[in-house]
C-alpha cells in the first residue's frame, strides 16, 4: 500500500501533548472541533466537516466546509473518513480521536474495524499508545528497543478471528482462533532488537501498541472498496416522531 494516499484527521478529543507530524502530500481533514486543533498545530485543513457542536471558534467559510445536520446517523469522524476515502486516502493517522467522551472513543475504535474491512488502515494516536485494526492482513514492526512493560495487545473485533499469528513477541501465537469474549492476546511485549509481526487470515483484529514502537508496515489482502458510502446529511428516521 505504498502508493495509497495518506490522510490525517483531526478530531475534537484529547491530544495528550502530541504534536502531529506533517506527511508530504497528505490530505488534511478536520472533523468538527478538530478544526481548532488543526489550526493550533499549523495545519490548514483541505476539508472541514461536521455539525459543529464542538467547534469553539467560527465555522470556517472558505469553500472547503461541509456542514452536516446535527441529528444524523453518522458521527462526524465517520464523515471525515468518508471524505478522505473519496479523495483517495487509504491510510489514516487520526489525532484527537481518543479520550474525552468514552462513547466517542468506542465509536472511533469501531471505525478502525470498518476501515480495515474496506481495505484500508487507520491509526488512532493517544496517550503513549496507538490503536489500529487489520482485516485479512499483517502488521510488521521493525526491530527496535521498546521499554519493558510497554504492552502490545491484540483483540478480536469480530465474533472470532481465524489464522491469527504473533511472531517475534514475548508470547507467540501460531495460526490460532481468537474470540471477542476472551482476551487471550492482551499484554504481550516486544523483544529487544527483534522484528515482530501480527497477522490474521479471516476476521478483524483491534491492536494497541506503544507509541514508541517502530512504525509498522501494513500489508492487506482486501482490495479497497471504491467508497465508504455517501455522506450522511439527513435527519435520522430514528428520531422520535414528536421531535421531527
Amino acid at each position: 500500500m505504498d502508493t495509497a494516499r495518506h490522510g490525517i484527521i483531526f478530531g475534537a478529543g484529547e491530544y495528550y501533548g502530541i504534536r502531529p507530524a506533517p506527511v508530504q502530500g497528505a490530505l488534511i481533514v478536520a472533523a468538527d472541533g478538530g478544526y481548532d486543533a488543526a489550526m493550533s498545530f499549523g495545519f490548514t485543513p483541505d476539508v472541514v466537516i461536521g455539525d459543529f457542536d464542538s467547534l469553539e471558534g467560527e465555522v470556517p467559510d472558505n469553500g472547503h466546509t461541509v456542514r452536516l445536520h446535527p441529528e444524523k446517523d453518522d458521527t462526524d469522524m465517520l464523515s471525515a473518513f468518508k471524505i478522505g476515502w473519496q479523495q483517495g486516502a487509504r491510510v489514516f493517522d487520526v489525532y484527537g480521536g481518543l479520550g474525552g467522551r468514552l462513547d466517542h472513543t468506542i465509536g472511533n475504535m469501531q471505525l478502525l474495524a470498518d476501515i480495515a474491512r474496506h481495505g484500508g488502515i487507520a491509526f488512532l494516536h493517544g496517550a503513549d499508545v496507538i490503536v489500529t485494526a487489520i482485516s485479512e492482513g499483517t502488521l510488521i514492526f521493525p526491530a527496535g528497543n521498546v521499554k519493558a512493560r510497554r504492552m502490545i495487545s491484540v483483540f478480536s473485533h469480530t465474533d472470532a478471528s481465524y489464522d491469527v499469528s504473533e511472531v517475534g513477541l514475548k508470547y507467540e501465537l501460531d495460526h490460532v482462533r481468537l474470540r471477542n469474549d476472551h482476551p487471550l492476546g492482551i499484554s504481550n511485549e516486544f523483544r529487544a532488537n527483534t522484528s515482530a509481526t501480527v497477522s490474521v487470515g479471516q476476521g478483524t483484529l483491534i491492536i494497541t501498541f506503544p507509541a514508541e514502537a517502530p512504525t509498522p508496515e501494513w500489508t492487506g489482502d482486501i482490495t479497497p472498496t471504491p467508497t465508504l458510502g455517501p455522506i450522511d446529511d439527513r435527519i435520522t428516521p430514528l428520531l422520535a416522531p414528536d421531535l421531527r
